[in-house]
């Protein structure tokens, strides 16, 4: 196989190990060893196939057992710079992450950030090498390097130099010399395009192998003046105030200073550096002089106003004009200077800095209702933009008068303001509107929202401000007790009241809600008992709207039988979909289906409350029953569910978007605003964001949560690994040959597709060859090590007197073990996506009432609602490759009601994709709070490599089965 990038399971094992640099002439040939302080050595079998990897024995200093410090020789993993960078940037937000590769990965994020900057400068080294090198660096750049070097960790430069210290011992590197060798390692690595042999003028520094270039060091050093030499040049701003009241227009001029990149704290007028004696010169090197000025040559052709410093005698200050003052304060004169290296500074006495804040509440008037009236569904608030320069609020008629002066610089209220003219014009053009009340929400409880394209901070006023802190604040339900109904037959737990607490706060005020407790904690009874109060008040009284998948129909009839007695129940569903003469405080029933044909019929009925069970039914927004759901009106609406994110976040907004339209914004908006940053892990601040905003709407409860189900008996979870018989090992691996080939020719779509038809058939021969080769009389006996591991299974659990639930994703499967199941006399059932209503209602009850010991299931079709707690065993045939999932349809037998341990198997072909998706969610376990990704959608998106990686078999024996204990629900 062709060397790689590390894979992700690859750079998760080099986590853990400490990382030192080791640099190389030119820089780009550095390398980073990993190595465990404890000594054990890293485990090269796991890293085969990673670009310009070596096992290395290397020297480094460690203290030892005594506490005296002294070389010790270990095992080291070596990876050149550009195949360690992907490890060392994951290992800088790596809690595992040893602190030494943590260190290395934000010294690794700093290079980047500084080459995406630009700061980028061609040089020639010691060995006469052609290199590329960060800079030139400004005070703040060089602080961050001090402040960096300083914070190395000892094993991050534990590598001894070769020349031992004055008293015969080992020499380490110096923190500051190790970081920026590093630096220039990695910057010399990026532009290595042959747009970089434009760049410089020579195709050397766009070669990857090493050019040995002495006659380019003259001018290299040119170029990089001001960088070597430790000088950097700024741009201060000076007010010239009009002799007053004489009406003239205020001038400003700019002042050229030098600053010490050594020491931050030394700066000076340039014009010092002119004179031999001038005040602080003595802080910089005898070649400032000349670096200053080829520094400042850059400046003037970033920037051509600053050329008259270059033909004064003493480079010292230059008067703008107007014009020139208003290209300053646009982003493209700033930006020009600053990659010139020559930043600008603005004096503190001149207020600038034009603000728009967006106000959001009620209208002025009459009408200062309570909120609840006024968040009603098609509510509308008042968008209101608050301006300001500084801390000084303006009128909008103060905002026309600074335009109509036409200078960057007028006097306004005895404060000189220093205004962008084209800020200017682009907040004026801000008019006052009307927002939805989702969209309102979304900005006040963020603190910001977006215009045009560009974010703006927004405030809530009145009682909106009100609101934004009662939601910000979940403990103040607690100051809102809600009594259970008296008509209510049941008994809720603490949890459930404070459920029910917080379903009538939301919906009361208009506000949609997420209930997202795990399956089995009793989302329905909650509900029920949410729609008999809210009969007891006229404002929310009236029928109930219950849209779920048709096999759960029936149970929540049951249950409002046994909950709440006496209240109407309708089925609108087939035959049934009658709506006249509905009660006032009915209960109506219906599918996905039903409601995606009818929601026409549905939507001219007034419902007070409109609920969508299993509401990751519409994760998909775009989708036909998503759309027609919305178009059903209602006075509150209510999502229950235990999986508010299977794969992705946008599934989240979709549902979120219906319950209360407009919060979480657009879906572009959403993704770009918080999704890609949450799902990445690389931005903290954005999931911390989405987590303030979604709080207040989604309650989320687990099994596992003290207090929450105490009662909940152990769960047992067991992966056991089974091995391919020699007819799956074959049929394997030719699919797996055939499909490399296919795929290695193609892309896009095409590609995407191939790679699911790829990844289904490895899974489908895992399963049974006669599953994959569709045999329609086959012999299966003796096929397939899963199911022969799957007879073992269920002889030892029906000997046992127990049931057992067995999930597969493929109906084909299910049938062919049905078939299996009777040929060896075992009572089964099968439930599948195409067993009718009345068929699944049965089945349930057949299996309830012990008729069979096997339940066979369609992971999509019983995945969710149903409640088998006769059931103590349940088998995962093959994978679904979702945690989540596989925990929604766990939770059929482990739930509220279940008195008896419950053990979880789930089957994996040893050697396979299966066992290497198992361990990756063996790693992946917090999908809803972190996101795993897309499933088989994000293995379409692996390069051939990483695709050839995932599923070749391997023949090396399966490790130990991995068993643990789940006690009280571990939610898995």
């Amino acid at each position: 196989m062709s060397a790689s990038p590390p894979s992700p399971s690859q750079v998760a094992a080099l986590l853990g190990l400490a990382a030192t640099v080791l640099p190389a002439d030119p820089p780009r040939l550095s390398r980073v060893a990993f190595w465990d302080p404890g000594g054990s050595a890293p485990g090269m079998a796991g890293l085969s196939g990673v670009a310009g990897l070596s096992e290395e024995e290397l020297t480094v200093v460690l203290p030892g057992a005594d506490g005296a410090v002294g070389p010790v020789t270990v095992r080291t993993a070596v990876l050149p710079v550009a195949a360690a960078l992907p490890v060392l940037t994951r290992a800088r937000a790596a809690r595992h992450a040893a602190p030494a590769a943590r260190y290395w990965g934000a010294a690794a994020v700093l290079a980047l950030q500084l080459a995406a900057r630009g700061r980028l400068l061609p040089g020639v080294t010691a060995g006469e090498h052609d290199a590329w090198r960060l800079g030139p660096l400004d005070a703040a750049d060089a602080e961050r390097l001090r402040e960096l070097a300083e914070a190395m960790p000892p094993h991050a430069h534990a590598v001894p130099l070769p020349e031992p210290d004055a008293a015969g011992g080992p020499l380490l590197p110096r923190p500051a010399e190790l970081l920026r060798a590093f630096l220039d390692a990695v910057a010399d690595g990026l532009p290595r395009t042959p747009a970089a042999a434009l760049a410089a003028g020579s195709p050397a520094f766009a070669a990857g192998e090493p050019v040995r270039v002495p006659e380019r060091r003259a001018w290299a050093n040119e170029v990089a003046a001001g960088h070597d030499a430790g000088v950097g040049l700024s741009l201060r701003m000076e007010l010239l105030e009009p002799p007053t009241g004489d009406g003239g227009n205020a001038r400003f001029r700019a002042v050229l200073q030098a600053h010490s990149l050594a020491d931050p704290g030394v700066v000076v007028d340039a014009a010092a550096l002119w004179s031999d004696e001038g005040p602080g010169a003595e802080h910089f090197g005898p070649g400032a002089r000349r670096d200053a000025l080829l520094t400042l040559r850059r400046a003037v052709a970033a920037w051509e106003p600053l050329s008259p410093l270059l033909t004064a005698a003493v480079p010292d200050a230059v008067e703008l004009a107007d014009d020139e003052v208003a290209q300053l304060l646009g982003e493209a004169a700033n930006r020009a200077l600053e990659g010139a290296g020559v930043p600008v500074h603005w004096p503190r006495d001149v207020v600038r800095g034009l603000t728009a804040e967006a106000e959001i509440g009620q209208d002025e008037g009459p009408a200062r209702g309570a909120a609840p009236g006024l968040l009603s569904p098609g509510a509308l608030l008042a968008f209101r933009w608050r301006f300001a320069v500084g801390d000084v609020p303006l009128s909008r008629a103060e905002l026309d008068r600074l335009a109509e002066a036409g200078r960057p610089l007028v006097r306004l209220r005895e404060r000189w303001v220093l205004l962008d003219p084209e800020a200017l014009a682009r907040v004026r053009r801000r008019q006052d509107t009307k927002v939805t009340v989702g969209q309102a929400l979304n900005a006040v409880l963020t603190g910001d929202t977006e215009v045009g394209g560009e974010r703006v901070a927004a405030r809530a006023t009145g009682w909106l401000a009100e609101l934004r802190e009662r939601l910000a604040d979940p403990e103040r339900a607690a100051a809102e007790p809600v009594a259970p109904p008296p008509e209510l037959r049941a008994t809720l737990r603490d949890y459930q009241r404070h459920g029910l607490d917080w379903l009538h706060r939301m919906t009361s005020l208009g506000l949609g809600a997420c209930l997202a407790d795990d399956m089995g904690l009793g989302k329905t009874v909650t509900l029920i008992a949410l729609h008999l109060h809210r009969q007891r008040a006229p404002a929310t009284a009236g029928p109930t709207l219950v849209v779920a998948p048709a096999s759960l129909l029936g149970n929540w009839q049951r249950e409002i039988g046994a909950f709440a007695p006496g209240t109407p129940v309708r089925r609108f569903h087939g035959s049934e979909r009658e709506l006249s003469e509905l009660a006032p405080g009915a209960f109506v029933l219906t599918t996905y289906g039903t409601m995606r044909r009818d929601a026409a019929r549905l939507a001219e009925v007034e419902w007070s409350l409109l609920v969508a069970d299993e509401a990751q039914q519409v994760k998909n927004a775009f989708s036909a029953t998503a759309r027609e759901l919305r178009t059903i009106p209602a006075g509150a609406r209510v999502a229950l569910t235990g999986t508010p994110v299977e794969n992705n976040l946008s599934e989240l907004w979709a549902i979120l978007d219906w319950a209360t339209p407009g919060l979480l914004g657009s879906l572009p908006a959403f993704r770009r605003r918080f999704a890609d940053a949450a799902e990445d892990g690389g931005d903290p601040a954005a999931t911390e964001r989405l987590a303030r905003l979604v709080r207040p709407f989604l309650l989320r409860r687990r099994k596992s949560d003290p207090g929450i189900a105490p009662e909940l008996p152990p769960k047992t979870e067991t992966d056991r690994a089974v091995p391919l018989t020699p007819e799956q090992a074959g049929l394997y691996e030719a699919v797996v040959r055939e499909g490399l080939a296919e795929v290695a020719g193609s892309s896009g779509v095409a590609r995407r597709g191939m790679v699911v038809r790829l990844l289904t058939s490895l899974k489908q021969i895992c399963n049974h060859p006669a599953q994959y080769l569709k045999e329609e009389r086959p012999r299966l006996a003796g096929r397939s090590g899963k199911l022969e591991a799957f007879e073992e299974l269920v002889d030892a659990i029906v000997a046992g007197g127990s049931s057992v639930l067995v999930f597969t994703q493929y109906v084909r499967m299910a049938r062919l073990l049905e078939a299996r199941l009777a040929e060896r006399g075992v009572a089964s059932l099968l439930l599948h996506g195409g067993t009718p209503v009345a068929r699944r209602e049965e089945l349930v009850r057949r299996f309830s009432e012990g008729e069979a010991p096997v339940f066979l299931l369609s992971l999509r079709a019983a995945g969710t609602g149903l409640n088998l707690t006769r059931a103590d065993h349940v088998v995962h045939f093959d994978r679904w490759w979702n945690p989540a999932v596989e925990a929604q349809a766990t939770d059929r037998a482990y739930r509220i009601g279940q008195d008896r341990p419950v053990q979880v198997h789930r089957l994996i072909a040893e050697g396979t994709v299966e066992d290497r998706i198992a361990a990756l969610l063996r790693r992946k376990q917090a999908l809803a709070d972190a996101v795993l990704g897309g499933g088989e959608a994000a293995l379409t998106e692996l390069s051939d490599a990483e695709l050839a990686e995932l599923v070749t078999l391997r023949r090396e024996p399966a490790g130990p089965a991995d068993a643990r204990d789940g006690s009280r629900g571990s939610g898995r």
